[in-house]
């Protein structure tokens, strides 16, 4: 119960969903967790459930397409908690619906792009400096099944930023390793957060099962243990790879 003592954790889009999961997961290890999102009710909502399991938590609300919140909300954890020991960049979502391609708008490209690559390239961007000075840090990132597997039904703009995401990752980690740094990213498919289970109709949930090898759809959970081995020393010589959170859904 203990893998992350002590440690400073950094999740951003963690009011909700996989983020708040992962907080949830570490603070029970022993990380002082950092609570992020834009919706202080909800943040607040995942802070409090932290404190009353025995966890440590601070929440903070920023916009991680803007690089001067981000450097903001880094000074307030190095002086309220200490050095972020590990980033990870959940913040994201897809901002366009399915379809052809030439019928995308431009605004829905950028929300995309901006949201997802850029507020993960921005995010590492502030914290990677004081982990490289210490020459220690644990990085993970959060890419999608969207863009481990091609499909005519992809939100194209999201696939493409989720896409970006791994590469980035993966050039990042063989940048950073000689400093002690550990970068690796989840791709995850068809994880039934509450916003889902609410979107998604029970027959289509029950149509969707159908297509993954383990049959079932994934949890928050789910990706969180994930999340706990690549931020543990359980995967101490392991940097630069995608896991694949999906039920086995995209080897079909």
């Amino acid at each position: 119960m203990n893998a992350l003592h002590d440690k400073v954790a950094l999740v951003t889009g963690s009011s909700r969903g996989i983020g708040a999961a992962i907080a949830r997961t570490f603070a029970r290890e022993g990380a002082k967790v950092v609570v992020h999102g834009r919706e202080t009710t909800a943040l607040a909502a995942v802070q409090a459930d932290i404190t009353r399991s025995g966890g440590r938590a601070i929440q903070i609300a920023a916009d991680t397409s803007r690089f001067t919140e981000i450097e903001a909300m880094r000074h307030r954890i190095e002086q309220e908690l200490g050095p972020i020991d590990i980033l990870v960049a959940n913040a994201g979502g897809s901002f366009t619906k399915p379809g052809p391609l030439e019928e995308i708008g431009e605004d829905g490209w950028h929300a995309s792009l901006d949201n997802n690559l850029t507020a993960t390239f921005l995010t590492i961007k502030s914290i990677l400096p004081g982990m490289k000075a210490r020459k220690a840090g644990n990085i993970i990132t959060m890419s999608s099944a969207a863009a481990r597997r091609p499909h005519p039904g992809s939100p194209i703009p999201y696939a493409a930023a989720k896409a970006g995401v791994i590469i980035l990752t993966q050039d990042l980690a063989a940048q950073v390793g000689p400093h002690g740094i550990r970068v690796n990213c989840i791709a995850p498919e068809s994880i039934l957060t509450e916003r889902n289970q609410q979107r998604i109709p029970e027959a289509q949930q029950a149509a969707m099962v159908d297509q993954h090898p383990i049959r079932r759809l994934g949890t928050p959970e789910d990706v969180a243990a994930a999340a706990l081995f690549l931020a543990s020393d359980d995967s101490a010589w392991i940097t630069g790879i995608v896991v694949d959170v999906a039920g086995g859904s995209v080897l079909v």
